[in-house]
């Protein structure tokens, strides 16, 4: 291995020889634990657990890590089922990022059962490329990425400060090189009015549950002009407590989603100005307030993107370009990739007149089709993962290319 890294650090073909060796060795290591990938995948699909309880999921990949000589550090930005756990140390270093919490009712119909057990492989299999030479293979297990944003505590925590690429790949019903995924939030809007007898004294009420449909029927009119991918969905999360009283608390739930942070940021400035104005026209004062963790816009990484699409290619899948104009939801690899370049590839393992969070997909999680994608998908993370570690001039084109791109709120 010696003569491998010193043959990387030299100049011309001799780079790309070296690291052809260590993908060989990548492939042997991912074929030789096939089997025990997918009993993992298996097992975290049949036992599906929830945002920030995913305390078994947890413990099985960190045993697995441990067995295998990785350093594991538990409840990370103080985040109970988190872990990080790592083999070698300083830089470069690469994050493979292992979800796995599930939906409720459906269970793993996003298929976090074979991210986890891809980000797993990868990691064990990546280890290669640091025998003898400097530099740290990191797996993250980042829970509640359904909801709760485990990556955004652990972006905010430090986790990814001293990383080179975060690298994941996610199931689908396609075959894209890269994740049009949006800025998301959720906001809470509540309006106060006054309790009065609807028929013995209706003038002396303030109907705040007439202020909150007045805002559905405003948004209604301002969705019409808001920019590609930007939308608001509301439901009424409080609405009064009986007919014969005029309701004095309102309250709704509004989902925001918008192509960009800065776009998400000046939605949610359009939810507020909405809210004050049916307020002052409805005689009710609105408060709003945010509800859940900001998703920030995925930034692609484009070269490695590529990279990895390449390794694929090996294993018969071809990646392309998403369909212009269509969004396929929010992450929170979104908030990862702001800081560091990161890749979020789908690989489909089901048709196109399919799509996830539906029962068929939970069912396709563990497919056979999805053992196939599995052993592929590890394969290329990890040999991406060796491609960062060991390739200077491939690192310094992705950090380039990162600094080059809008900040998260641009």
């Amino acid at each position: 291995m010696g003569d491998d890294i010193r043959r990387i650090r030299a100049p011309g073909g001799r780079v790309t020889r070296a690291l052809d060796d260590i993908h060989r060795k990548i492939h042997e290591e991912v074929t030789g634990r096939a089997d025990a990938l997918w009993d993992i995948a298996l097992r975290l699909h049949a036992d599906p657990e929830y945002a920030f309880a995913e305390h078994r999921a947890a413990a099985l990949l960190t045993g697995e890590l441990e067995r295998a000589g990785f350093a594991v550090e538990r409840g990370v930005a103080g985040l109970p089922t988190a872990f990080a756990a790592r083999a070698g140390r300083g830089r470069p270093a690469v994050a493979l990022l292992l979800e796995y919490d599930a939906l409720p009712g459906l269970g793993h119909a996003c298929g976090h059962n074979l991210i986890a057990a891809a980000g797993l492989g990868a990691a064990l299999a990546a280890r290669v490329a640091l025998d003898g030479s400097p530099g740290c293979v990191l797996a993250v297990g980042t829970p509640a990425e359904e909801g709760g944003g485990g990556k955004a505590a652990e972006v905010e925590a430090g986790v990814f400060d001293d990383v080179d690429a975060a690298l994941m790949f996610h199931p689908g019903v396609h075959d894209w090189r890269r994740a049009p995924l949006t800025a998301q939030v959720q906001y809470r809007v509540a309006f106060h009015g006054r309790a009065a007898h609807p028929t013995g004294s209706p003038t002396e009420g303030v109907d705040a549950l007439a202020a909150l449909i007045e805002l559905f029927n405003v948004l209604g009119v301002v969705g019409r002009r808001l920019p590609e991918a930007s939308h608001v969905q509301g439901i009424i999360t409080h609405g009064g407590t009986a007919t014969n009283i005029v309701p004095e608390y309102a309250q709704g739930l509004f989902g925001l989603r918008a192509a960009t942070t800065g776009a998400l940021e000046e939605l949610a400035g359009q939810l507020r100005t909405c809210a004050e104005g049916v307020a002052r026209a409805t005689g009710t004062r609105a408060e709003v307030e945010r509800a859940t963790v900001r998703y920030e816009h995925f930034r692609d990484s484009g070269v490695l993107s590529d990279r990895f699409a390449g390794h694929l290619a090996r294993a018969g899948i071809a990646l392309t370009p998403p369909v212009p104009g269509v969004y396929l939801g929010s992450s929170d690899i979104g908030n990862v990739s702001a800081r560091v370049p990161a890749i979020h590839p789908f690989v489909a393992i089901m048709g196109e007149d399919g799509s996830d969070h539906t029962p068929g997909f939970a069912e396709a999680a563990a497919s056979g089709r999805a053992r196939e994608v599995l052993a592929a998908a590890t394969e290329a993370l990890a040999c991406t993962a060796a491609d960062v570690l060991l390739d200077p001039e491939l690192r310094e084109e992705a950090r380039a290319r990162h600094r080059a791109a809008p900040a998260a709120g641009e």
